[in-house]
């Protein structure tokens, strides 16, 4: 009985009583080396290709929830959706920062990947896709299914945001403090911000049983463009171009498992990625159990880039 009310009562508010807090940052990107994680070129340039994929997916976030704010009838939902939508466009300008400052002054191409990422949210999930004029009956619908698969990335997000949170075998390798202070300053907002989207997916009458085709979608995307694009900027370096990295190559896949294996510090394994699906897909699912706000808002307050922000104090 209890399963069933909590699965029929889905038109749900805020899960949360704490205040979501936007943050302005600052990054600068002069001294940090393509082997931001020394002696680890591989999983640098995999964790420099998030840069590229995530600014579009944020802004394209953000254009979808202010489309939907109005249908919102719980107020401190809709204050937590404004508070994640400022969140967003910040992790936007600040992974545009990195593309911009860091990666294309040190001669990487990547407006190849970057193309890729704005047709997929600029014209496949966009409001019209592909041009066509969605029927009036069915516009529902599809926010839903996109505001379905925004819940999922949000889910793994919130996945990584831990793990980059507690990692500290990059600290203990001698990462570059800048690009160590992004990930973990991103990461620790996505969980701060972990419950919004899928409170706001069943508040406009998101379904339990749709999460499962939503998931293998993002999923599958999700690990395609992230080995896609790493293999296009990874092989632009000559020490991996006797390699040829593409995604459709079993090298670039044996390598990341082979390094997660090896040590599930540095990389985290798909494998482990893919199986930390399985709790969203339970009926009981509740993404304020899957990390601790105040280690989030520990590391923010603590933040170099949020503190360099700041207005100077005369």
């Amino acid at each position: 009985m209890k399963l069933f009310s909590r699965l029929k009562n889905s038109k749900l508010g805020s899960s949360i009583q704490y205040h979501i807090k936007p943050r302005k940052v600052k990054f600068e990107w002069e001294e940090t080396p393509l082997d931001w994680i020394p002696t680890q070129p591989f999983a640098s340039y995999f964790i420099n290709e998030i840069n590229n994929i995530l600014p579009a997916g944020e802004f394209w976030f953000c254009r979808l929830y202010n489309k939907v704010l109005p249908q919102i009838t719980d107020e401190k939902l809709k204050e937590d959706v404004r508070a994640f939508i400022r969140q967003e466009a910040m992790h936007a300008q600040a992974h545009n920062s990195a593309n911009n400052e860091y990666l294309k002054t040190r001669n990487i191409n990547i407006e190849r990947n970057l193309k890729i990422m704005d047709f997929l949210f600029g014209n496949l999930l966009a409001d019209q896709p592909l041009g066509i004029t969605v029927p009036k009956v069915l516009d529902h619908q599809w926010d839903l299914f996109r505001l379905g698969i925004i819940a999922t990335v949000e889910h793994m997000t919130c996945v990584l945001g831990k793990y980059v949170l507690y990692n500290t075998e990059w600290e203990r390798l001698g990462a570059d403090t800048n690009m160590l202070d992004l990930v973990k300053w991103h990461g620790a907002e996505e969980i701060e911000h972990r419950t919004v989207a899928f409170d706001l997916y069943r508040h406009l009458g998101g379904g339990y049983i749709s999460r499962y085709y939503q998931s293998v979608i993002a999923m599958t995307a999700i690990f395609l463009l992230w080995v896609d694009g790493a293999a296009h900027i990874m092989g632009q370096d000559p020490r991996f171009a006797e390699m040829k990295p593409a995604v459709y190559k079993p090298w670039i896949w044996r390598k990341w498992n082979s390094i997660a294996q090896n040590d599930n510090r540095i990389l985290p394994s798909p494998f482990w990625l893919a199986s930390q699906q399985l709790g969203y897909l339970t009926p009981w699912y509740d993404p304020v159990h899957e990390a601790k706000t105040e280690d989030a808002i520990a590391y923010l307050d603590s933040s170099p880039a949020a503190k360099r922000a700041l207005p100077k104090v005369a």
